[in-house]
This record gives C-alpha cells, structure tokens and sequence, in this order.
C-alpha cells in the first residue's frame, strides 16, 4: 500500500490542494483516486513506469501545444516612445 500511496502523492498532487473548504478538498481527492487508477492501468498495460508515463503526457501536451499555440506573448518594444 505504501506504493500507492506514495504514486497518488507524486503523479496526482493529492496533497496539493489549495482549497479551504471541506467539500472542496473532498472533490479534489475523489477526482485523484480514479486518475492514479487510470494512470496505474495504463502503466500495467503498456508495461512502463509512473515516470515514463508522466513524462510522456507532459511531451505530448508541449508538442501540441507547440505545433498549434494557444496563447502567444505580445512583443512588447521597450524603446518606443509614447
């Protein structure tokens, strides 16, 4: 148990939640058991490690993300006068 435990802690930030209220903190950890669950399956599945598979999510989200941007910074020219 102590495997999992500490996989729900690493992989699904179960102790990091921010929120004050008790139902709040309640959702937060209902929607974290079944996230380690499904990231448990596919690690069993594709016969990988929690790391292997977070680093590939984490590589797919950059490589869409960087292939069709969402939000782009403005250029911002310091030296323009006003």
């Amino acid at each position: 148990m102590k495997h999992a435990h500490r996989g729900i802690k690493q992989f699904c930030g179960i102790e990091r939640c921010q929120a004050r209220s008790e139902r709040a903190q309640r959702n937060h950890i209902e929607l974290a058991l079944p996230a380690f669950l499904r990231l448990e399956y596919h690690c069993f599945v594709k016969l990988i490690s929690w790391f292997e598979a977070k680093i590939s999510i984490v590589r797919n989200a950059v490589r869409a993300y960087l292939a069709k941007p969402i939000y782009t910074l403005t250029t911002v020219n310091l030296y323009a006068t006003a």
